[in-house]
């Protein structure tokens, strides 16, 4: 049936198909649920406060037709005052038109939540689907014949379907994050423990595949003493060849030449004071690898790649990745894995349902296997394949490539801390250029001060100024780590890749300042952090009252210190020049 199809006439396959108009008590509001394949179709809803809960099951399948079930759910509202289509898929946050092509959320391909954002960031419309793991079709769009805007979610009848909307105006973040904890009552999470929220050093950037042993205990020793708490050595351990293909993926065992003894190497990393995480890819069996030759089914052959892709489903590909794993992870002595590509498994998939059920099963008896004995084990899985699906399997979620844009990883962490839950966000590496300036460096790291900060350069290259910002930043962001990374997140603005962001926690507020904005400080506070990303060095903060006597310290992108005063300003307004990459503290007197 198409979305626009509201006249109640067949669908265009010709199968059976009972509709209901579903009464919903908010003025503006149609909606309506369908079976197909069905000749009846229960509904239920519960509402309150312009959140509807809709409950949809089909009855009465029809014998005659051998198809799976389908259940849709179809809604449309007056499109007045929409200024952006949030979804967890970063991009522009444009207002599609309605026959734009659907999407799909499942456990590897994503979220099956969206908000239509209005005026002052309210959401006119957030929705999130209660299928967590098994693959939601999605259709969002302005209705150009109409002028309103339109949704549809589908999903095969399993289960009954489950939708929540909110219209209730509040600002778009919170919404998003009430249905993110809706999730949470349907899945257990996995325990995330403190490690995940703290610096990482990455490889990936400053040696891709050329990476080794000697290397990342160079590296190692460096990020060290710069604060960093832990070491992920990427892709390139695993292979003595440097080319982009991934011909010798799927077996998973390190590379003689750069990696001449393994578990030594990682006992020495790890008494730097670092935790040593390895990636993989769960998908790839390379053409000259043994992986390539073992049984197991197939989705797909990637030629350009020289490998094939998995099939999840299948228990002996599922049986061959665990105990590889495993035996990496114990024998190895490692304290976290970065699971790559899980994405690639639903894009191949001729079966969307059977892979996704598949990638559930393997990610399961995965975690079985490695939390036996590594129950504190760190685990990483990356955008898109970030739905709560996943929350069980995972500890950190991270920002998917984005090398030197720094209001690119900015819009990428903010989309993942409103849709990961309980998990630890982390930042897709950082990197600059060796003559890059300290207070860019600090930028970098101010995009991503409400996430895990990840890092990528060469050290041994970075000049003492360089070092100054790096180490400075990461300080801050380890000391405020509650604050930042676990307090109220709030951003503002996403169709203008959000030029503001702020967190609370207690009586500590903090600012991320992109734009030449004013900072508002509503309700009591004790501490107020600003860090300033913008040219504009004139930082201005209204408060609801005269906020009495401050102290006031400046501080430039290494940490040195521009101002340190106290002043007492006459009204509700407050200016003070913080200089680009620098940080503002302020402190209520005592």
């Amino acid at each position: 049936m198409s979305p626009l199809s509201w006249d109640g006439s067949a669908p265009p396959s010709g199968r059976s198909e009972c509709t209901r108009q579903v009464a919903t008590g908010i003025p503006g509001l149609s909606l309506r649920a369908t079976a197909i394949g069905a000749h009846a179709v229960d509904v239920k809803v519960t509402a309150g406060d312009r959140r509807l809960l809709v409950e949809v099951l089909p009855l009465e399948p029809d014998p005659a037709d051998d198809a799976p079930v389908r259940v849709r759910v179809e809604w449309r509202l007056p499109c007045t005052g929409a200024t952006a289509l949030w979804t967890p898929a970063t991009g522009t946050r444009w207002l599609p038109p309605a026959w734009r092509a659907p999407r799909t959320a499942s456990l590897p391909a994503g979220a099956p939540v969206g908000s239509l954002v209005g005026t002052g960031d309210a959401a006119l419309c957030t929705f999130a689907v209660g299928e967590l793991v098994r693959p939601v079709s999605i259709g969002e769009g302005a209705v150009e014949e109409s002028g309103e805007f339109s949704w549809w979610v589908e999903h095969e009848a399993g289960a009954p379907l489950r939708l929540r909307l909110d219209l209730t105006n509040r600002h778009f973040a919170r919404t998003v994050q009430e249905m993110a904890h809706w999730w949470a009552g349907l899945v257990e999470p996995a325990r995330v423990p403190a490690a995940a929220f703290e610096p990482v050093f990455c490889t990936w950037y400053v040696s891709h595949l050329t990476v080794t042993a000697a290397r990342v205990e160079q590296l190692g020793a460096l990020a060290a003493q710069l604060g960093f708490t832990a070491v992920l050595v990427d892709d390139g351990w695993q292979t003595e060849e440097t080319s982009r293909s991934y011909a010798t993926a799927g077996d998973w065992q390190p590379a003689a030449g750069p990696f001449p003894d393994f578990a030594a190497h990682v006992r020495r990393t790890r008494a730097l004071g670092l935790r040593y995480l390895l990636w993989c890819a769960l998908p790839f069996a390379g053409d000259r690898s043994a992986a390539g030759a073992r049984p197991g089914g197939r989705l797909a052959r990637i030629a350009e790649l020289e490998t094939s892709v998995l099939d999840p489903a299948d228990p002996r590909v599922r049986a061959h990745l665990v105990d590889r794993l495993g035996e990496l992870v114990e024998h190895g002595g490692l304290d976290g894995l970065k699971i790559d590509f899980i994405d690639t498994f639903d894009r191949y998939a001729t079966d969307r349902t059977a892979v996704a059920e598949g990638v559930r099963s393997l990610l399961a008896e995965l975690d079985a296997r490695l939390r036996a004995s590594r129950p504190e084990l760190l685990v990483e899985h990356r955008q898109p394949y970030l739905g709560p699906g996943l929350w069980p399997y995972a500890t950190m979620v991270r920002a998917t490539d984005c090398p030197h844009s720094a209001a690119e990883n900015r819009q990428r962490t903010t989309d993942l801390r409103l849709t990961a839950g309980p998990l630890a966000v982390h930042a897709d590496p950082l990197t600059w250029h060796p003559q890059e300036e300290p207070a860019e460096i600090a930028v970098l790291l101010q995009s991503v001060l409400f996430a895990t900060a990840q890092v990528s350069v060469d050290l041994t290259r970075q000049r003492p100024d360089q070092l100054a910002a790096l180490r400075f930043w990461l300080a801050v962001m380890r000391e405020h780590v509650d604050l930042l990374q676990r307090g109220a997140f709030r951003p503002h603005r996403p169709e203008l890749g959000y030029p503001l962001l702020e967190a609370e926690r207690g009586a500590a507020r903090a600012f991320g300042r992109y734009a030449p904005l004013p900072l508002r400080v509503p309700g009591p506070w004790e501490l107020l952090l600003v860090a300033n990303a913008d040219p504009d060095t004139l930082v201005r903060i209204d408060f609801d009252a005269p906020p009495g006597r401050l102290t006031v310290l400046v501080q430039d992108c290494q940490g040195a210190t521009r101002a340190a005063v106290e002043a007492e300003p006459v009204d509700r307004q407050f200016a003070v020049r913080v200089p680009r990459g620098g940080l503002l503290t302020l402190r209520r007197a005592q």
